[in-house]
């Protein structure tokens, strides 16, 4: 009985053994017509494994190049196009230049202050007005969710002040925000229910 431990190892296992049997084969052929005939039949061959990928640009381009790896490179024949070269499956690519911003308080990420402060910008001060209590109970939002505790209003507007270099100063007299209850999501009944039959059937 034959193992597949005992047999070659596969160079690219998504198109199984039999393709790989297959490019071995047509290296064995000495008539060079008749090998690139042969090869022919068998990008056919892959390309019916992944009917669903033939409309993707480079598809038979793909192929050709797996082909070329499968037959470790020896295969001689005139390829339609210019294959993968073993040294460029090497190459990593660039890495990724991600912003090193300071960000002073995460649970306010980085966008909101930056509304913050655009909203100093604003010429019109009933829109900004506006703009501000919709980002002031944004921003409460945000800390109730990260301290899970109640938040007094007077944070969020010395936070906004912060923000702003002192040009917004807000207080409870012109400010009314949202209660902190407001922001956390009620335990529906149906999740009650199901707890009261877990603790039962323990």
């Amino acid at each position: 009985m034959e193992y597949y431990t005992t047999k070659n190892k596969l160079i690219l296992t998504e198109y199984g053994r039999n393709i790989q049997q297959m490019v071995e084969y047509a290296m064995t052929i000495e008539d060079r017509d008749e090998r690139t005939r042969c090869v022919k039949t068998i990008i056919n061959i892959m390309g019916n494994l992944f009917p669903h990928l033939r409309d993707v640009n480079d598809f038979k381009h793909k192929l050709w190049d797996h082909l070329a790896m499968m037959s470790n490179y020896q295969l001689d024949i005139d390829y339609p196009y210019e294959v993968v070269k073993p040294a460029d499956l090497q190459t990593k690519p660039d890495k990724i230049p991600y912003p090193n911003r300071n960000i002073k308080d995460r649970h306010y990420g980085n966008n909101l202050p930056r509304f913050v402060k655009a909203a100093t910008e604003l010429e019109n001060p009933e829109l900004a007005d506006k703009l501000i209590g919709i980002l002031a109970n944004q921003m409460k939002k945000y800390m109730v969710t990260w301290n899970k505790d109640n938040v007094e209003d007077q944070k969020i507007f010395d936070d906004i002040a912060g923000m702003t270099d002192g040009r917004i100063q807000l207080n409870e007299n012109s400010f009314k925000l949202k209660e902190s209850k407001d922001f956390t999501a009620p335990v529906k009944k149906k999740q009650v229910w199901n707890n009261h039959k877990n603790n039962y059937k323990k």
